[in-house]
């Protein structure tokens, strides 16, 4: 716990870019909710823009408003 899925349409994510990202991501983590560095697993999914609406969109944003932490500007 925590685990953080970060979805994206598909791109090149050099291992750097992997790295650093989830250092930062990690690093917030632990400040904010006072977890440990090992406790946090962090993924990496492209998803293709033709299916954003219905893979991402419709059941994880507009589905379950009550979780969002910061809503998209594209609704």
């Amino acid at each position: 716990m925590p685990h953080v899925n970060v979805k994206f349409f598909p791109k090149e994510v050099s291992e750097e870019q992997k790295s650093s990202l989830a250092e930062s991501i990690t690093a917030a983590l632990i400040e904010h909710l006072g977890t440990r560095d090992g406790a946090v697993s962090i993924s990496l999914e492209p998803v293709e823009k033709d299916v954003w609406n219905d893979t991402v969109v419709q059941p994880e944003i507009a589905g379950r408003p009550e979780l969002l932490i910061k809503r998209p500007d594209y609704l």
